[in-house]
């Protein structure tokens, strides 16, 4: 019996993937929770074997809940399971120690049939994901550009983010209009769009 956790801050998608997971003779849904810095204690308490994490959910973000996961109990195998099919997040996720990455609308049979492969040791991607992910490459951005469009996605202005990040506000326009260069937007809210979009964002 393959022992799973599921994470997703949406109950009704929890429900539902644990109750098509539930009917596979050998798989079995021991933990759920709806918190990314909750998957490491479930885990070690239920002794899990896959864990199916989603990418955006408060306390962690998926990416950084897979990291310390893999840190934590390295044996656990992470299969992101999630909405948002972004080129960046599967590459951050197979970088923070995943196994698979597939979307939420993967019809149920492939979804148990990842949870075995990924189990097994084997590595399971959504194909169209991959493809984008080779074609569209790494992040551009230096690592101050992503911290300010990081703050500039709350809505602050200008002296907002200078603020949070202990910069001037001169240095802030300067990394602002590098980052809108680099990601060929037209503003800084395009910018902080396209740069989630690809994934450049999360932790």
């Amino acid at each position: 019996m393959i022992k799973l956790l599921l994470a997703d801050d949406q109950a009704l998608v929890r429900g539902a993937m644990a109750a098509l997971l539930d009917m596979e003779p050998d798989l079995k849904v021991v933990a759920e929770v709806g918190r990314g810095d909750e998957v490491v204690e479930a885990v070690r308490a239920h002794d899990v074997d896959v864990a199916l994490l989603d990418v955006e959910m408060p306390g962690l973000d998926g990416v950084a809940a897979a990291r310390e996961l893999h840190r934590a109990l390295p044996r656990c195998r992470v299969l992101m399971v999630t909405t948002f099919g972004r080129a960046g997040y599967l590459r951050q996720a197979m970088a923070a120690g995943a196994s698979g990455f597939i979307v939420k609308d993967t019809p149920a049979r492939q979804l148990a049939d990842a949870v075995r492969r990924v189990h097994e040791g084997l590595r399971v991607v959504d194909p169209a994901l991959a493809a984008q992910s080779l074609a569209q490459g790494d992040s551009p951005l230096t690592e101050r550009e992503t911290d300010v469009l990081r703050s500039a996605r709350d809505g602050g202005t200008v002296a907002d983010i200078a603020r949070d990040l202990h910069l001037s506000e001169g240095t802030v326009r300067n990394h602002l209009s590098s980052a809108i260069g680099k990601t060929g937007a037209r503003t800084r809210a395009e910018a902080v769009r396209l740069a989630v979009d690809n994934g450049w964002l999360l932790a």
